[in-house]
């Protein structure tokens, strides 16, 4: 897998957190570079973790499954994008007033928002793709978007509202398109 596909695969997964961090950014009334922190390194870490759980659970299936393993890299990249979209303009109930850096939040939000690179771990290991690269750029990315998404909230937020979180779901869509028409060709 080429690096450009990595990066997009990092900024799709991305997306949800700067969802949530933009949201994270309004509920503070001034952010602090510490709380931009907590958040970003909580993020990036867990997404950085879960491709790396996922991948070595779908390392030990590559064997059964390597005739259709690009229909599944597809399937996968698709539903979790598919939901990615759906979530995004959902209405959401909840949770408004909770505190985005304490602890049991923090850890809820971030196992949450990195189930999708779980997904994506398998995905990866289908394709027999080393995870190390991969999973170095995910969690820089993520750890970079959600530091900054939080000022983006604090600032812009009302303004984007969840439409990161849609796009990021298409980018995870149109690479899975991508995976499945190079195999196919």
């Amino acid at each position: 897998m080429d690096a450009a596909t990595i990066l997009f695969i990092g900024l799709g997964l991305a997306m949800d957190c700067l969802s949530v961090s933009i949201t994270s950014g309004l509920a503070m009334k001034n952010p602090r570079i510490t709380n931009a922190l907590k958040i970003g390194a909580s993020f990036g870490f867990f997404q950085a973790f879960m491709p790396t759980i996922g991948w070595l659970g779908g390392i030990s299936m590559t064997g059964l499954i390597s005739g259709i393993d690009h229909w599944i890299a597809f399937g996968l990249l698709c539903l979790i994008g598919a939901r990615m979209i759906f979530e995004a303009f959902r209405e959401k109930h909840g949770g408004e007033n909770a505190d985005p850096v304490s602890g049991h939040v923090l850890m809820t939000l971030s196992v949450a928002t990195s189930i999708d690179a779980l997904a994506v771990g398998v995905s990866l290991a289908f394709l027999e793709t080393p995870i190390a690269g991969p999973v170095v750029v995910i969690g820089t990315v993520t750890f970079l978007i959600s530091f900054l998404g939080v000022y983006v909230g604090s600032k812009f937020g009302r303004f984007l509202g969840n439409k990161a979180e849609a796009f990021g779901g298409l980018i995870l869509i149109g690479i899975g398109v991508r995976i499945l028409l190079e195999d196919l060709l």
